[in-house]
């Protein structure tokens, strides 16, 4: 991988609760600057990226039903739905995780469905957080099945608020489920070159991380090293 190559796969992302609009505008202009693949703001936020993004190839990514995933399945596709009109072009939504756990399957599909069903028209990217700290090996992988079977773009493993985030093993079993069809995002916690590294060995084609600007930093003094590497 080049830097060009590992910024095009990151998400460069701001979603704690004080995020500022000052910050937001920082984040967009870094982004612009490394070239990402996306900036991904709380949706309050989505026009204001859009404006500071505009006339670069950076989209905006926002999130649906975040971080729980416990909301209505029309509520979280009307947030989606509102975020595009924005000018969002991607959008992250969070499975309802206790029907998961509960074996209500349909709920989950249906879930997933009603914010495909507006991301589709529009273009956009849908990519489905399951919380993988959250469940089950055996729960991660019929998680993996369902966002396959609602037509997503990705999977991914968390939203960073879980106790725990991007675990290279989740990433392999989710790659493993999932094949080539679908893209498979990770994040949570991933703050260094190192881990980008290992999660894209295990199988992620997207990082989503607050130290995008660090890790291209690290990237470049790893690959100016040379050979010793």
């Amino acid at each position: 991988m080049n830097i060009d190559e590992i910024a095009a796969m990151i998400d460069h992302t701001l979603l704690k609760p004080e995020a500022t609009g000052a910050e937001v505008k920082k984040l967009c202009q870094e982004a612009r600057e490394y070239r990402f693949a996306s900036v991904c703001v709380n949706p309050c936020y989505v026009g204001l990226a859009v404006d500071c993004l505009s006339g670069s190839a950076v989209k905006t990514c926002t999130v649906s039903g975040f971080p729980l995933g416990a909301t209505f399945p029309e509520v979280k596709a009307a947030e989606a739905e509102r975020a595009l009109t924005l000018g969002a072009e991607e959008i992250d939504m969070v499975i309802n995780i206790g029907a998961l756990k509960a074996g209500e399957h349909a709920i989950v599909r249906h879930d997933i469905l009603a914010v495909a069903e507006v991301c589709r028209p529009a273009g956009a990217l849908l990519k489905v957080i399951i919380e993988a700290a959250y469940l089950t090996e055996e729960e991660k992988e019929t998680a993996c099945r369902i966002v396959v079977e609602s037509a997503a773009d990705f999977v991914k493993t968390s939203t960073g608020f879980a106790p725990s985030g991007a675990r290279k093993e989740d990433v392999q079993l989710m790659r493993r489920v999932v094949g080539e069809r679908m893209g498979v995002k990770a994040a949570g916690g991933i703050r260094d070159f190192a881990t980008l590294r290992e999660m894209v060995q295990a199988g992620a084609n997207r990082i989503g991380t607050s130290s995008g600007v660090k890790i291209c930093l690290e990237a470049k003094a790893w690959m100016e090293r040379g050979p010793e590497r």
